[in-house]
């Protein structure tokens, strides 16, 4: 028994709630690369990167005090607006914060070993700022994609749940069913249905999870999908384009979730 689980077991609401307090610093900073990547990625000449400039407001370029930038805290206490210009604050910065405090605190609480909560918490630091990129942009940037991708072939190449094999065999597959389906579309329609983005995903979700895992993520992906048209539908919001990416994003972090725990437990 490692000290973390002596740790855990002595004192478990402690030690989740700090769990939680260090889920909510890294969604800030995740939050960051949601913000800031794609304007590095568009923009050739952007002198814009993770750490500089400061953080600040984008309207009226006010410079944020440390307690601004505390997480959650800051965001409820200014109320969701910016102190100087009173300038509202992207719920989704927000939202980020707080999902990744509640999803490092909760997997925490659930009693999962070291490795485990490792490999589960870099999956959704990569997966989080994927989806709010893409419902944003339509952007899955490879500065993301390809990472994430040799991340998982590197979990399973030290020892996790999963054959190396298997996991090469996913990133060959989850790239190669996607391009054949954004084929076989295009030519029947004339119109494209999937960014190369998606296909790179499904590839990295593929090289996490494993090929056995591909139809369950794309089943998933496809029905979390239909459900956000029908919402975005009932809302009266634009539907034209949705992207796949947050779709898929949740169905891989679903299964994952689901693999670790089920090998763990």
């Amino acid at each position: 028994m490692n000290t973390f689980t002596l740790l855990r077991e002595s004192y478990p609401v402690a030690v989740t709630g700090m769990s939680a307090v260090l889920g909510a610093i890294i969604g800030s900073f995740l939050g960051v690369v949601a913000e800031r990547v794609p304007a590095m990625v568009m923009e050739e000449e952007s002198r814009t990167n993770l750490l500089f400039p400061a953080s600040h407001c984008p309207v009226c370029q006010h410079s944020l005090k440390a307690w601004e930038n505390i997480p959650i805290v800051s965001w409820l206490a200014l109320r969701g607006r910016c102190s100087h210009c009173q300038t509202a604050i992207p719920l989704r910065l927000f939202a980020i914060e707080l999902v990744t405090a509640l999803f490092f605190g909760v997997t925490t609480g659930w009693g999962a070993d070291v490795q485990t909560l490792r490999s589960l918490w870099l999956l959704a630091a990569f997966l989080l700022p994927l989806a709010m990129i893409d419902a944003q942009h339509q952007l899955l940037p490879d500065c993301l994609t390809q990472p994430l991708l040799w991340a998982g072939l590197l979990t399973h190449a030290l020892g996790h749940s999963l054959p190396l094999t298997d996991a090469l065999f996913g990133a060959v597959a989850g790239y190669l069913s996607l391009w054949l389906l954004y084929w076989a579309f295009r030519l029947a329609t004339g119109r494209e249905g999937l960014g190369y983005g998606d296909f790179k995903l499904l590839a990295a979700l593929g090289a996490w999870c494993g090929w056995q895992a591909l139809p369950s993520i794309v089943l998933l992906a496809a029905l979390s999908g239909i459900v956000v048209f029908f919402v975005l539908n009932i809302s009266g919001k634009n539907t034209r384009i949705i992207p796949f990416g947050p779709s898929l994003a949740f169905a891989g972090m679903v299964v994952f979730s689901g693999q670790v725990f089920a090998f763990t437990f």
